[in-house]
Protein backbone atom coordinates (compact mmCIF):
# COMPACT_ATOMS: atom_id res chain seq x y z
CA UNK A 1 0.00 0.00 0.00
CA UNK A 2 1.27 3.37 -1.16
CA UNK A 3 1.34 6.62 0.83
CA UNK A 4 1.71 10.53 -0.09
CA UNK A 5 3.97 12.66 1.62
CA UNK A 6 4.27 16.78 1.12
CA UNK A 7 8.15 17.64 0.56
CA UNK A 8 8.97 20.72 0.49
CA UNK A 9 12.13 22.48 -0.57
CA UNK A 10 12.96 25.86 1.57
CA UNK A 11 15.94 28.59 1.76
CA UNK A 12 16.22 29.28 5.02
CA UNK A 13 17.55 32.99 6.81
CA UNK A 14 16.72 34.70 3.87
CA UNK A 15 14.13 36.43 1.84
CA UNK A 16 15.60 35.84 -1.24
CA UNK A 17 15.47 32.73 -3.53
CA UNK A 18 18.61 30.56 -4.24
CA UNK A 19 20.58 31.97 -1.08
CA UNK A 20 20.52 30.79 2.75
CA UNK A 21 20.30 28.03 3.56
CA UNK A 22 18.09 25.27 2.01
CA UNK A 23 16.38 22.82 3.82
CA UNK A 24 13.92 20.21 2.89
CA UNK A 25 10.57 19.24 4.77
CA UNK A 26 8.86 16.78 4.93
CA UNK A 27 5.02 16.31 6.68
CA UNK A 28 3.01 14.06 7.68
CA UNK A 29 6.29 11.86 8.24
CA UNK A 30 4.51 9.73 11.01
CA UNK A 31 4.91 5.68 10.00
CA UNK A 32 7.95 6.59 7.69
CA UNK A 33 10.86 4.42 8.59
CA UNK A 34 14.34 5.61 9.32
CA UNK A 35 15.49 4.01 6.48
CA UNK A 36 13.08 5.90 4.35
CA UNK A 37 13.95 8.60 6.37
CA UNK A 38 17.41 8.68 5.32
CA UNK A 39 16.39 7.35 1.85
CA UNK A 40 14.33 10.44 1.26
CA UNK A 41 17.20 13.03 3.09
CA UNK A 42 19.36 11.62 0.44
CA UNK A 43 17.15 12.49 -2.92
CA UNK A 44 17.27 15.46 -1.78
CA UNK A 45 20.77 15.80 -1.11
CA UNK A 46 20.32 18.67 1.07
CA UNK A 47 22.63 19.41 4.01
CA UNK A 48 20.10 18.78 6.38
CA UNK A 49 15.89 17.27 5.69
CA UNK A 50 13.38 17.89 8.63
CA UNK A 51 10.85 15.21 9.18
CA UNK A 52 7.96 16.54 11.13
CA UNK A 53 5.70 14.05 13.49
CA UNK A 54 2.47 14.29 15.37
CA UNK A 55 3.63 14.24 19.29
CA UNK A 56 3.49 11.43 21.27
CA UNK A 57 3.21 13.71 24.69
CA UNK A 58 1.06 16.43 25.98
CA UNK A 59 4.59 18.47 26.44
CA UNK A 60 4.99 19.48 23.27
CA UNK A 61 3.30 20.20 20.38
CA UNK A 62 5.31 18.89 17.65
CA UNK A 63 8.41 16.53 16.55
CA UNK A 64 10.80 16.80 14.38
CA UNK A 65 14.11 14.11 13.32
CA UNK A 66 16.26 15.50 11.20
CA UNK A 67 18.59 13.57 8.94
CA UNK A 68 21.49 14.69 6.66
CA UNK A 69 22.35 12.37 3.39
CA UNK A 70 24.57 10.42 5.59
CA UNK A 71 23.05 9.94 8.92
CA UNK A 72 20.35 10.81 11.46
CA UNK A 73 21.41 14.03 13.75
CA UNK A 74 20.12 15.35 16.52
CA UNK A 75 18.79 19.28 16.02
CA UNK A 76 19.56 21.56 13.04
CA UNK A 77 18.73 24.78 13.49
CA UNK A 78 17.74 26.20 9.67
CA UNK A 79 15.79 22.86 8.79
CA UNK A 80 13.75 24.19 12.09
CA UNK A 81 13.11 27.36 10.24
CA UNK A 82 12.72 25.72 7.10
CA UNK A 83 9.98 23.56 8.84
CA UNK A 84 7.89 26.25 11.02
CA UNK A 85 8.09 28.71 7.81
CA UNK A 86 5.94 25.36 6.28
CA UNK A 87 4.09 25.11 9.10
CA UNK A 88 3.26 28.73 10.13
CA UNK A 89 1.50 29.12 6.41
CA UNK A 90 -1.56 26.93 7.38
CA UNK A 91 -4.41 28.98 8.26
CA UNK A 92 -4.91 27.01 11.76
CA UNK A 93 -0.78 27.24 12.92
CA UNK A 94 -0.33 28.39 16.35
CA UNK A 95 1.98 31.33 17.11
CA UNK A 96 3.97 29.00 19.56
CA UNK A 97 5.05 25.76 20.05
CA UNK A 98 7.69 23.55 21.63
CA UNK A 99 9.46 21.16 19.45
CA UNK A 100 10.71 18.22 20.61
CA UNK A 101 13.95 16.10 18.63
CA UNK A 102 16.66 13.86 19.56
CA UNK A 103 18.51 16.65 21.32
CA UNK A 104 16.07 17.76 23.26
CA UNK A 105 12.98 20.17 23.48
CA UNK A 106 12.73 23.87 21.79
CA UNK A 107 10.36 26.54 22.10
CA UNK A 108 9.25 28.10 18.82
CA UNK A 109 7.82 31.49 17.98
CA UNK A 110 5.89 32.54 14.68
CA UNK A 111 6.81 36.48 14.83
CA UNK A 112 5.25 38.69 12.40
CA UNK A 113 2.81 37.77 9.39
CA UNK A 114 2.75 37.26 6.23
CA UNK A 115 6.12 37.92 4.23
CA UNK A 116 7.31 39.26 7.15
CA UNK A 117 7.00 36.94 9.38
CA UNK A 118 10.33 35.15 11.37
CA UNK A 119 10.70 31.89 12.68
CA UNK A 120 12.36 32.14 16.58
CA UNK A 121 13.84 29.01 18.68
CA UNK A 122 14.91 29.07 21.59
CA UNK A 123 17.31 27.09 23.27
CA UNK A 124 19.14 26.16 26.36
CA UNK A 125 22.41 28.66 27.06
CA UNK A 126 25.83 26.78 25.54
CA UNK A 127 28.04 26.48 27.72
CA UNK A 128 31.80 28.00 27.41
CA UNK A 129 34.64 25.21 26.38
CA UNK A 130 38.60 25.63 26.95
CA UNK A 131 40.49 27.53 25.05
CA UNK A 132 43.11 26.50 22.67
CA UNK A 133 46.76 26.15 23.56
CA UNK A 134 49.43 27.82 21.59
CA UNK A 135 50.15 24.56 19.73
CA UNK A 136 46.52 23.71 19.15
CA UNK A 137 46.44 27.62 17.95
CA UNK A 138 49.07 27.26 15.60
CA UNK A 139 47.62 23.70 13.95
CA UNK A 140 44.16 25.77 13.39
CA UNK A 141 45.62 28.09 11.98
CA UNK A 142 47.74 26.38 9.56
CA UNK A 143 44.68 24.10 8.17
CA UNK A 144 43.31 27.11 7.13
CA UNK A 145 45.83 29.35 6.20
CA UNK A 146 45.56 32.19 8.54
CA UNK A 147 48.44 34.14 9.87
CA UNK A 148 48.43 34.93 13.54
CA UNK A 149 48.46 38.52 12.16
CA UNK A 150 45.18 37.74 10.95
CA UNK A 151 43.65 37.38 14.54
CA UNK A 152 41.78 39.51 16.14
CA UNK A 153 43.46 39.68 19.36
CA UNK A 154 40.32 40.51 21.38
CA UNK A 155 39.15 37.39 20.35
CA UNK A 156 40.79 33.84 21.53
CA UNK A 157 40.16 30.73 19.96
CA UNK A 158 37.36 29.04 22.40
CA UNK A 159 35.52 25.84 22.18
CA UNK A 160 31.69 26.52 22.37
CA UNK A 161 28.44 24.12 22.70
CA UNK A 162 28.24 20.48 24.18
CA UNK A 163 26.90 18.24 21.84
CA UNK A 164 27.29 20.54 18.69
CA UNK A 165 30.74 21.84 19.54
CA UNK A 166 31.94 24.79 17.16
CA UNK A 167 35.65 26.19 17.66
CA UNK A 168 34.88 30.07 17.49
CA UNK A 169 38.14 32.13 15.34
CA UNK A 170 37.91 35.81 15.19
CA UNK A 171 39.84 37.24 12.42
CA UNK A 172 40.69 41.44 12.21
CA UNK A 173 38.71 41.89 8.75
CA UNK A 174 36.22 40.44 6.09
CA UNK A 175 39.37 40.17 3.81
CA UNK A 176 41.08 37.77 6.50
CA UNK A 177 37.44 35.73 6.32
CA UNK A 178 37.70 36.32 2.06
CA UNK A 179 41.21 34.78 1.88
CA UNK A 180 40.61 31.65 4.19
CA UNK A 181 41.64 28.22 1.98
CA UNK A 182 40.75 25.77 4.38
CA UNK A 183 42.92 21.79 4.19
CA UNK A 184 39.61 19.89 5.27
CA UNK A 185 41.50 16.63 5.44
CA UNK A 186 43.48 18.10 7.92
CA UNK A 187 40.93 19.96 9.82
CA UNK A 188 38.84 16.59 10.11
CA UNK A 189 41.49 15.35 12.05
CA UNK A 190 42.22 18.05 13.93
CA UNK A 191 38.17 17.83 14.82
CA UNK A 192 38.26 14.90 16.62
CA UNK A 193 41.79 15.57 18.30
CA UNK A 194 40.47 19.14 19.48
CA UNK A 195 37.02 17.99 20.42
CA UNK A 196 35.37 20.29 18.36
CA UNK A 197 32.92 19.49 15.05
CA UNK A 198 33.14 22.81 13.42
CA UNK A 199 35.51 25.79 12.66
CA UNK A 200 33.24 29.23 13.01
CA UNK A 201 35.27 31.77 11.89
CA UNK A 202 33.90 35.57 12.80
CA UNK A 203 34.94 39.07 11.96
CA UNK A 204 33.58 41.87 14.30
CA UNK A 205 34.96 44.55 11.59
CA UNK A 206 32.08 44.89 9.35
CA UNK A 207 31.73 47.36 6.77
CA UNK A 208 27.62 47.21 6.66
CA UNK A 209 25.75 48.93 9.41
CA UNK A 210 22.48 46.28 10.01
CA UNK A 211 25.21 43.35 11.40
CA UNK A 212 27.64 43.22 13.85
CA UNK A 213 29.59 40.27 12.49
CA UNK A 214 29.72 38.16 9.20
CA UNK A 215 31.59 34.51 9.42
CA UNK A 216 32.00 31.55 7.43
CA UNK A 217 32.05 28.20 9.24
CA UNK A 218 33.61 24.48 7.92
CA UNK A 219 32.37 21.15 9.24
CA UNK A 220 34.23 18.47 6.81
CA UNK A 221 34.12 16.01 10.42
CA UNK A 222 30.35 16.23 9.79
CA UNK A 223 30.79 15.76 5.83
CA UNK A 224 29.93 19.41 5.51
CA UNK A 225 32.86 21.53 3.61
CA UNK A 226 31.54 24.95 3.93
CA UNK A 227 28.12 25.51 5.95
CA UNK A 228 25.96 28.70 4.00
CA UNK A 229 24.51 30.03 7.21
CA UNK A 230 24.57 28.20 10.60
CA UNK A 231 21.68 29.16 13.04
CA UNK A 232 23.17 27.10 15.61
CA UNK A 233 26.52 28.70 15.72
CA UNK A 234 25.28 32.33 15.64
CA UNK A 235 23.82 31.17 19.17
CA UNK A 236 27.28 30.00 20.46
CA UNK A 237 28.54 33.09 18.80
CA UNK A 238 26.18 35.39 21.00
CA UNK A 239 27.08 33.69 24.23
CA UNK A 240 30.78 34.15 23.50
CA UNK A 241 30.40 37.95 22.73
CA UNK A 242 28.59 38.35 25.66
CA UNK A 243 31.70 36.50 27.83
CA UNK A 244 34.29 38.34 26.10
CA UNK A 245 32.22 41.55 26.73
CA UNK A 246 31.43 42.96 23.14
CA UNK A 247 27.77 42.43 24.30
CA UNK A 248 26.12 44.11 27.65
CA UNK A 249 24.97 41.97 30.14
CA UNK A 250 23.40 44.37 32.38
CA UNK A 251 20.04 43.99 30.59
CA UNK A 252 17.31 41.47 30.10
CA UNK A 253 17.80 41.59 26.06
CA UNK A 254 20.56 41.16 23.83
CA UNK A 255 20.33 41.45 19.93
CA UNK A 256 22.17 41.50 17.24
CA UNK A 257 22.66 40.32 13.67
CA UNK A 258 25.38 38.27 11.58
CA UNK A 259 25.69 37.41 8.01
CA UNK A 260 27.06 34.36 6.27
CA UNK A 261 27.29 32.81 3.10
CA UNK A 262 28.91 35.93 0.75
CA UNK A 263 31.66 33.34 -0.29
CA UNK A 264 29.24 30.77 -1.46
CA UNK A 265 26.87 32.92 -3.34
CA UNK A 266 24.23 31.94 -0.43
CA UNK A 267 24.35 35.09 1.39
CA UNK A 268 21.76 35.15 4.80
CA UNK A 269 21.33 36.71 7.66
CA UNK A 270 20.67 35.14 11.47
CA UNK A 271 19.60 37.24 14.32
CA UNK A 272 20.20 36.52 17.95
CA UNK A 273 18.81 37.90 21.24
CA UNK A 274 20.09 36.64 24.89
CA UNK A 275 17.43 36.16 27.59
CA UNK A 276 19.86 37.85 30.84
CA UNK A 277 19.02 37.75 34.50
CA UNK A 278 21.40 39.45 37.23
CA UNK A 279 24.23 39.35 34.60
CA UNK A 280 23.52 35.02 33.49
CA UNK A 281 22.19 34.44 30.13
CA UNK A 282 19.21 32.24 31.07
CA UNK A 283 18.09 31.30 26.91
CA UNK A 284 19.49 32.14 23.42
CA UNK A 285 16.84 32.67 20.73
CA UNK A 286 17.94 31.96 16.83
CA UNK A 287 15.94 33.81 14.78
CA UNK A 288 15.27 33.89 10.42
CA UNK A 289 12.94 33.85 7.54
CA UNK A 290 12.61 32.01 5.03
CA UNK A 291 11.21 31.43 1.09
CA UNK A 292 9.40 28.35 -0.25
CA UNK A 293 11.17 27.06 -3.24
CA UNK A 294 8.80 24.33 -4.28
CA UNK A 295 6.47 21.75 -2.51
CA UNK A 296 5.34 18.51 -3.98
CA UNK A 297 4.12 14.91 -2.95
CA UNK A 298 5.80 11.93 -3.25
CA UNK A 299 4.18 8.36 -2.90
CA UNK A 300 5.99 5.72 -0.25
Amino acid sequence: MTRKIQVHQVDAFTRERFTGNPAGVVLNADGLSEAQMLAIARELNNADTAFILAPDNSEYGVRARFFTPRTEVGFVGHATVAAHYVLSRRASAPRYVRQKSKAGVVDIEVRGVEEDRSIAIRQSTPPMGRELNDRERLAVLDALALATDDLDPRCPLRIVGSSSTRLLIGVRSEEALKHLKPDFSRLTTLSAQLGAAGYFVFTLATTGGSHLTESRMFCPALGISEDPVSGNAHGLLGVYLAHHGFLPRNEQRVSFSGVQGHQLHRPGRVNVELEIKDGVIEGVWIIGQAVSIFETEIEI
